[in-house]
């Protein structure tokens, strides 16, 4: 027998009382001292720090290794951009997992492909044997030339950016990755992790200081967690285990992979594959999955059973091995179960946290047959007893980050409470309610969300009266040289209404044409990308319409619009790229030093590059003018005949010389909501200054036809009647309401800077350009910060930063000034608000009372018509309601 492998951390984990065990030839640490439940909770709330050494490294490089990679691995490797990871599988000829793996590219030329522990031997050999066939491929074997940890927990951010700078951090992206050194050693840096944990790094070191990175995070308060907790963690997260999930079953039979949940995202079918191994045998299991999750059963000779999480709802823990049975019937095996703690939670939704107690539950995963789903119940034979277990959808849930949320069986969201009392008594409930909630919002708050607005009061009134009810579908026919007509009768005030729109959003935005039917900004920009299509495939009549080639926008996370996004509105319009096999979009990239600014140089090299076919600017956290002119001339040096579309959702109001003149500078189409910095009712529209003789004039009446009958029937006449009278109001009031704007959210965003905040943007323009500040108050903290805010009557917006994964953990607030600038408040006052808003975020301070006494001095609405002036025509109107 060989001698047991050392990892070069073996002495600090005796040291630390490690009870060592042989592990496929390695003599790893089952756990410490405080035992594998202990370090399973610690990861869970805290950070656990794992020594993953023994773990294979492969380093391939030469001009065959992507050739080569791609034909014993499962997934596309051409994929994979420098500094990018998949998960992927070592594939056999029947379509059975060798292994599975994990896949890095931290430089152009180098892959390192990690794989398990007790397969390192065979899949060296297998690879060995393969390499015959592809010249010009260097392997190396690396598993004892570097060391390997795993930094895994909600606190693992945070412990790793007192070690590392910031800027040296991959992006908050699963699978992102990055190069940076520690005491002057390379350190390479995964955001990966075999825990389910939301914040995951895996980092990669020399030999010389990996001792001293594992001391250092253990003296921030990282636990050291063993191979025990590591295995109950991985199940928690229904993460797959060679020799459990994959391989071979109980039976002995080859488990495909296409039983794992997960090979619907490491198994690729690309042409750039070719041939690949176990290609054939992969894709008729594919088929086969696609058949089931849509619940036919046709061909499950391919795939009779996958693997699923169970949850014991009876006393007992089942282990791997353990038959499962449905009605009587046998069904499958346990291939893992245990029972794991979990923490307590304490609170409901997004403020909800993990508690101080913890419970314990049994759950497993079982390959089961292929027709079991969700919620069936089943029984497993715990030697010899039979217990209760249903299946499930999951064990946790790690799309809330920064915390790994446990799913516990039959805990439901709790129910909205139901008002006591008959019909009668509701209807007084619900008037009173909304008198004093209208009171709350409309005479003690300060509104700071920057996409709110109070409409004025002629602009309310009108918005209720009765075209709110009726019906006006028309559309310009060419037959009657492109008259409107109208479907419905008693419709010509609200025809001229409609005309009179057009014609004074046309005045405020400087432009030709405006679309003023969508009833919102998402609709807007969903009718633009569908007309875009069709423009695109005007020539053609007969084949499936292309999708849009590729498309540049700023990424979510960067602040970029939903809609803008490909798990939005632009998801059915975009094409995939062949390459990547993901939607084909590129994120204008940002300054190192201020994410919120588009970085013009590095965008101009990526639109030459790739030539995208839609230019999207537009964001929902906007503190910068967007560089349309120097994109336009651009596009028009390069001859590329891209379309610029600005969507000025939250910048719609500021459309002038202080800020932008989006049609002067090249735009081709604007979008936006109309209710944000633009003080009018919550609607949509698009807008061109297009002339009719202009070839790209037919991308307009695309638009207009995907408006009616494409995207809306009724188009909510009244609020289009209250739009009027705003758009009256902002070309009568903007030259004073856009200075005032501007000029309040510099001085608010001095304010908050000089009371101590940190305040995002650039100080030398004074943070902002336009109506937002952005204050950062610390990773995740934002969510809870808002709450308290609300508590003391100021209402504004948790964002993520583009440092942070998601909006569970933001770890900013998002400020508009444009609201309260229209309720009187100038800068002295904005600097007022800013010292209550440091006293309640720095010192948990109660500022009700200040608050509510500085908002009484602001209830008149400015920037609008005098209602004395009308006032016989106002009576009238209330008199008819």
């Amino acid at each position: 027998m060989d001698p047991l492998q050392h990892t070069a951390l073996f002495e600090k984990h005796v040291q630390a009382g490690g009870k060592m065990v042989d592990f496929a030839g390695w003599e790893m640490p089952l756990h410490y001292s405080i035992g594998i439940l202990q370090e399973h909770l610690a990861t869970r709330k805290r950070a656990g720090l794992f020594d993953v050494s023994h773990m294979g490294r492969f380093l391939f490089r030469g001009a065959g290794a992507v050739s080569f990679l791609q034909h014993v691995l499962s997934n596309n490797v051409e994929a994979l951009d420098v500094c990018q990871a998949h998960y992927t599988f070592i594939t056999n000829a029947t379509g059975g997992a060798l292994d599975d793996a994990y896949l890095y590219r931290f430089s152009p030329e180098e892959y390192l492909l990690v794989v398990n522990a007790a397969n390192r031997r065979q899949d060296w050999e297998h690879f060995e044997k393969l390499l015959q066939d592809f010249p010009n491929v260097q392997m190396r074997d690396l598993t004892q030339d570097m060391i390997m940890l795993a930094l895994q927990g909600p606190q693992s951010r945070a412990l790793l950016q007192e070690i590392v700078p910031e800027g040296a951090f991959p992006p908050p992206q699963r699978n992102a990755l990055s190069l940076t050194t520690y005491k002057d050693e390379k350190l390479m840096i995964a955001r990966t992790g075999y825990t389910g944990e939301p914040l995951c790094f895996e980092l990669f070191m020399t030999l010389i200081v990996g001792g001293e990175l594992w001391d250092q995070l253990v003296k921030q308060g990282a636990t050291p967690v063993g191979l025990g907790a590591r295995d109950t963690l991985r199940l928690e997260a229904a993460l797959p285990l060679y020799g459990h999930e994959l391989g071979q079953d109980a039976e002995g039979k080859e488990i495909p992979i296409f039983a794992c949940p997960l090979a619907r995202a490491a198994v690729s079918f690309s042409p750039a594959k070719g041939d690949f191994i176990g290609r054939i045998p992969l894709s008729r299991q594919a088929e086969a999955n696609k058949k089931i999750l849509l619940r036919d059963y046709s061909l499950r000779e391919v795939l009779p059973r996958r693997i699923k999480p169970l949850a014991l709802v009876g006393e007992g823990i089942a282990r791997a091995g353990a038959r499962v049975f449905k009605g009587g019937k046998f069904v499958g095996y346990i291939t893992s179960g245990t029972r794991i703690p979990c923490w307590n939670t304490e609170g409901e939704g997004l403020l909800s946290a993990q508690g101080d107690a913890y419970q314990l539950r049994s759950i497993g995963l079982a390959y089961l047959d292929c027709d079991l789903i969700e919620d069936d119940a089943v029984t497993i034979d715990v030697r010899g007893k039979m217990v209760n277990a249903v299946v499930v959808a999951h064990h946790l849930r790690s799309d809330a980050p920064p915390v790994a949320r446990p799913i516990l069986y039959r805990r439901e969201a709790p129910a909205a409470e139901s008002p006591e009392g008959d019909r009668p008594e509701k209807i007084r409930n619900l008037l009173t309610e909304a008198i004093a909630n209208t009171k709350w919002r409309q005479q003690e708050c300060i509104n700071l969300i920057p996409s709110e607005m109070t409409l004025s009061p002629l602009a309310r009134l009108l918005s209720i009266m009765d075209p709110a009810f009726r019906y006006a579908e028309h559309q310009k026919v060419k037959a009657f040289y492109d008259t409107e007509v109208f479907y419905y009768q008693g419709t010509k005030f609200i025809q001229n209404v409609e005309a009179l729109l057009e014609k004074e959003l046309g005045s405020y935005l400087a432009c030709r044409e405006v679309e003023t039917r969508l009833i919102s900004g998402q609709m807007a920009n969903v009718a633009v990308f569908s007309a875009l299509v069709n423009y695109l495939n005007r020539a053609e009549s007969k084949r499936e319409p292309r999708r849009i080639a590729r498309v540049l926008n700023h990424h979510i996370q960067s602040g970029g619009h939903l809609s803008a996004q490909p798990m939005g509105a632009l998801r059915d319009y975009v094409s995939y790229d062949a390459r990547t096999e993901r939607p084909a979009i590129l994120h204008f990239p940002v300054l190192p030093d201020n994410p919120y600014k588009t970085d013009v140089p590095a965008t101009l090299k990526l639109i030459a590059e790739f030539r995208p076919e839609l230019i999207i600017f537009g964001k929902s956290m906007v503190l910068h003018k967007e560089p349309v002119a120097e994109i336009r001339r651009f596009l028009v040096e390069q001859r590329i005949e891209a379309i610029i579309m600005y969507d000025m959702a939250h910048v719609l109001g500021l459309v002038g010389p202080y800020f932008q003149q989006p049609f002067a500078e090249g735009a081709d189409l604007v979008t936006g909501s109309t209710h944000k910095t633009f003080f009018g009712t919550q609607r949509g529209l698009v807008a061109t200054d297009l002339e009719e003789s202009a070839e790209r004039y037919e991308l307009w009446e695309a638009l207009r036809k995907r408006t009616f009958p494409g995207a809306v029937s009724n188009h909510h006449l009244g609020t289009m009647l209250g739009l009027l009278m705003a758009a009256y109001e902002m070309n009568h009031f903007k030259q004073e309401y856009q200075q005032k704007t501007l000029a309040n959210a510099k001085a608010f965003a001095r304010a908050l800077h000089d009371c101590g905040l940190r305040v995002a943007g650039d100080p030398a323009i004074g943070f902002t350009e336009t109506h937002q500040v952005i204050v950062e108050v610390g990773y995740s903290r934002a969510p809870e910060i808002a709450e308290r805010l609300e508590r003391n009557n100021i209402i504004c917006n948790y964002q993520a930063t583009p440092a942070e994964e998601g909006f569970t953990a933001a770890g900013a607030l998002r400020l508009g000034v444009a609201e309260m600038t229209r309720f009187g408040m100038e800068a002295d006052d904005f600097r007022l608000l800013a010292a209550l808003i440091k006293d309640a975020i720095v010192n948990d301070a109660r500022v009700l009372d200040s608050v509510i006494a500085l908002r009484k001095r602001f209830q008149d609405l400015r920037f609008c018509f005098a209602q004395d002036d009308y006032a016989e025509l106002i009576q009238a109107l209330h008199r008819l309601i």
